[in-house]
């Protein structure tokens, strides 16, 4: 393979996730990429290309033809301005996509991010049926599954071949509420306790309230560079390895379904790149959409044995203090989920945490971070590792 050049990640912006009554995706993405430019110190016209991820915003606010609209409003008019669309993954693969146009020589300073505008006047039944068309629409959509019943049919598997219980889904939403407390951009600052969790009403059983991701507004972004410009910056995070697998849209065209075989796939890749194992990741940030998806993702990237996820978090291994610290953000659960936003919002946590400005939720001396994005139920996924 060709020497890659290396990549690091020199601003970050976010906005608050939550609800934005009085605004697009294309306001909160400017303040999302505005504040990564100050954060990084750069001039603006420095910037050659953008990388935008949005999922369902040719549905919710009838607006496709994303890039050139969000590089216009930065004064980015010209420059090459793309959108991803992989449904809850899309910013994760804008990410990978451009780390790889910098590895390779073709551009030194890009734009990443994604938004989503999913809070709207018409409510959670049409946000449901965008977020489906990241769904087989033929075999799930049409049959009435929506994505709290795939998952709910994830659950039950789980549970059924490993012994997973209700208790376990519920103190993984339980760390992630609380861990929420800690970020002033989370879509919900409540704590809530296993009894909340497992009394709350049901969705799709055996998942309730508690156990699913919220609708929510917002957007992310970063800046990147090459190592040419790495002497440069004080702290340039550098990403170490990248990853991206695929699988089956349909949960009927996978052999095991407790397992997520696309993110196990981007994370074989991501380690193998950046020469490390699990075992030295610090802290990961992963995509629990709904809790049995974090005791999932926690199999599949290596830190538990498969079918062990949901006692490594009975047992505390995934809290803040823990072995591996997962979500100390407050992942999707509790942070908030818009969705084109996600990927990237995971990767500016962890150069929050590898700088050491993350607060009340830092995690003691953290040097090596993984991102995990997952879109829809497991067709697309990315993996990220990024070391300070």
């Amino acid at each position: 393979m060709t020497q890659l050049r290396k990549v690091g990640i020199v601003g970050i912006g976010i906005t608050k996730f939550g609800k934005h009554l009085e605004k697009g995706s294309r306001e909160l993405f400017y303040e999302a990429a505005f504040k990564a430019i100050e954060d990084a110190s750069i001039d603006p016209k420095g910037i050659e290309a953008l990388y935008f991820g949005n999922a369902v915003g040719s549905v919710l606010e009838h607006q496709a033809h994303m890039g050139p609209l969000m590089a216009e409003g930065l004064g980015l008019r010209y420059i090459p301005a793309i959108r991803f669309e992989n449904a809850c993954a899309s910013s994760g693969v804008a990410l990978r996509d451009a780390y790889f146009a910098i590895a390779s020589g073709f551009y030194d300073t890009v734009l990443v991010g994604g938004a989503e505008k999913m809070v709207t006047e018409k409510g959670t039944l049409e946000v449901t049926d965008a977020l489906a068309l990241g769904a087989d629409n033929l075999f799930e959509y049409n049959a009435g599954l929506t994505f709290p019943g795939l998952y709910a049919t994830i659950a039950r598997a789980h549970m059924k071949k490993y012994g997973t219980t209700e208790e376990q889904l519920a103190m993984v939403s339980v760390k992630n509420h609380k861990n929420a407390m800690d970020n002033p951009n989370a879509h919900f600052h409540k704590e809530i306790t296993i009894e909340d969790a497992l009394n709350a009403r049901p969705i799709a059983e055996p998942l309730k309230l508690f156990d699913c991701c919220p609708i929510s507004d917002g957007a992310a972004a970063v800046i990147m560079v090459s190592e040419k410009y790495f002497n440069k910056f004080e702290t340039p995070i550098e990403i170490i390895g990248s990853g991206q697998g695929s699988d089956s849209i349909s949960l009927q065209g996978r052999k095991d379904i407790t397992r997520i075989v696309s993110a196990e796939i981007a994370a074989r890749t991501a380690y193998k790149m950046a020469g490390v194992t699990p075992e030295d990741i610090d802290l990961a940030e992963v995509h629990d959409c709904f809790t049995i998806a974090e005791i999932i993702a926690t199999e599949g990237l290596g830190f538990f044995k498969i079918g062990e996820g949901g006692k490594g978090v009975e047992e505390g291994e995934t809290q803040k203090d823990g072995r591996i610290p997962i979500n100390v953000s407050g992942g999707l659960k509790a942070k908030g989920h818009p969705v084109g936003a996600t990927g990237v919002a995971q990767v500016v946590e962890l150069v929050e945490q590898l700088r050491g400005e993350a607060g009340k939720r830092q995690v003691s001396g953290a040097e090596i971070g993984l991102a995990h994005n997952v879109g829809g139920s497991g067709a697309t996924a990315t993996v990220h590792i990024l070391r300070r």
